[in-house]
């Protein structure tokens, strides 16, 4: 029976995808977009571009350029041209983002914010 083939090396792993996505901060709450629950799902292809199925609190947000800026530097910025060859930020909005998708870690930051959650 032959093995599953091995990941490419030169694809980045969704779990590094989700972790450089920590460095989005949500410009008015300043927690970042993983912590608050905004990312849905993360992808990579096999051409290594990466497509991140996202949220807003809001479907009214006016940040959304903030966001994908900060998403294209942390994605694909820094030395060696960064961690994808490109991304799609896929702006989905059901489910509805709520309170109850906040990583722990989310509610901490929050918390130390002077929030209640």
């Amino acid at each position: 029976m032959p093995e599953p083939a091995a990941p490419k090396a030169d694809l980045a792993a969704v779990e590094d995808v989700e972790e450089a996505l920590r460095d989005v901060v949500d410009p008015e709450l300043g927690i970042n977009v993983v912590d608050l629950g905004l990312v849905y799902d993360v992808r990579v292809e096999e051409d290594n571009s990466a497509t991140v199925d996202m949220t807003l609190t809001s479907a009214a947000c006016p940040l959304t350029d903030v966001i994908e800026d900060q998403a294209r530097a942390a994605l694909t910025g820094g030395p060696g041209g960064g961690l994808v060859n490109d991304f799609r930020i896929n702006w989905v909005w059901m489910p509805p983002w709520g309170p109850e998708k906040i990583t722990e870690e989310g509610r901490e930051q929050l918390r130390a914010l002077g929030f209640t959650v």
